[in-house]
């Protein structure tokens, strides 16, 4: 593993600084899991704005009702090793608000991973690492896993699973696509996979025409949330229990107003 180290993010509460890390808690398996997870993530606003690498004040946003999930590091996979890149711009919010950290996975693109074991195992010590931070409600990992890294990426989510506290939420961030016929992640130990209805490409015609038709997302895993962005159409969406927002540019009070309203109607 190749730590790359930085600077720690800090989370600038009214109150004073918070030391940023990771932690989501993951559902536990078992009987009447469905209704057991949708009692979990309730944890969660019904609205949760995503806060991306680039310095964020959100000491507008209401904590009763809005949570954040911010890219907390990235980690690439190169060879047989991680190599982890820590949030280094600052995220102001108000006391009391949710908190989701983030980790994005990302293959290094000049030299493909082997997915072993060993890169494996350094990846979930890495992701277990930033959930051992105070003051979060989830962790949530993004990955847009190809077929052939879905072994790979199942089994670090059931590792994952195994190495943080039963308490701890898990989201994941989905590719629309495994949301409806492509279902593989059926069955894996997490709290919720999160749709993503943007940046969808030759597949944004199929998704929308099933959502204008009524139809819901399957497994059941990716009924409750769903992902969209402030500078796209919004989909015909079912009803859900939370929506996740990403917003190209720094969030602002009039950027937040906008989406409320378009959601609204």
């Amino acid at each position: 593993m190749i730590p790359i180290h930085g600077p720690l993010v800090r989370i600038l509460a009214s109150t004073g600084f918070i030391l940023c890390a990771t932690a989501l808690a993951l559902s536990p398996a078992g009987c009447s899991r469905t209704s057991r997870t949708r009692d979990r993530m309730s944890r969660l606003p019904a609205t949760v704005l995503w806060a991306w690498e680039r310095p964020e004040n959100l000491d507008f946003i209401d904590p009763q009702r809005v949570a954040v999930a911010y890219l907390d590091q990235t980690l690439t996979l190169a060879g047989d090793r991680v190599a982890v890149r820590p949030r280094l711009n600052p995220l102001r919010v108000p006391p009391g608000t949710s908190l989701v950290a983030v980790a994005r996975i990302e293959p290094a693109p000049s030299r493909p991973p082997d997915l072993s074991s060993k890169q494996r195992a350094a990846a979930v010590d890495a992701l277990v690492r930033m959930a051992r931070g105070p003051s979060l409600t989830a962790i949530q990992i993004d990955f847009d896993a190809r077929l052939s890294e879905r072994p790979f990426y199942g089994q670090l989510l059931r590792d994952l699973r195994r190495a943080v506290p039963p308490s701890m939420l898990v989201s994941i961030t989905a590719l629309a696509s495994w949301c409806m016929e492509d279902d593989w992640i059926a069955g894996l130990p997490i709290d919720e996979a999160v749709p993503m209805l943007f940046r969808m490409g030759p597949a944004k015609r199929m998704v929308h025409i099933r959502l204008r038709s009524g139809r819901t997302f399957r497994p059941e895993l990716c009924a409750a949330s769903a992902g969209i962005s402030t500078d796209e159409p919004l989909p015909a969406l079912p009803r859900l229990a939370r929506v996740y927002v990403f917003h190209p540019g720094p969030w602002s009070p009039s950027a937040y107003d906008e989406v409320t309203e378009r959601l609204k109607r």
